[in-house]
């Protein structure tokens, strides 16, 4: 192989590495919007004094 290939190669993998990290970032971000998000409503949507 040659040294451009090698090295087009490693940025590929480079480049690759990153975009999972940040999709695994982001997909994390969303689970805590949506888990405070289940919190929030939970604790704001029903009166404290209401009996089912």
């Amino acid at each position: 192989m040659s040294g451009l290939a090698m090295g087009s190669s490693e940025l590929l993998h480079h480049l690759l590495i990153d975009r999972a990290i940040k999709i695994v970032i982001v997909v994390a971000a969303l689970g805590v919007v949506a888990l405070g998000m289940a919190v929030i409503w939970r604790w704001a949507g029903r009166p404290r004094d209401r009996r089912d």
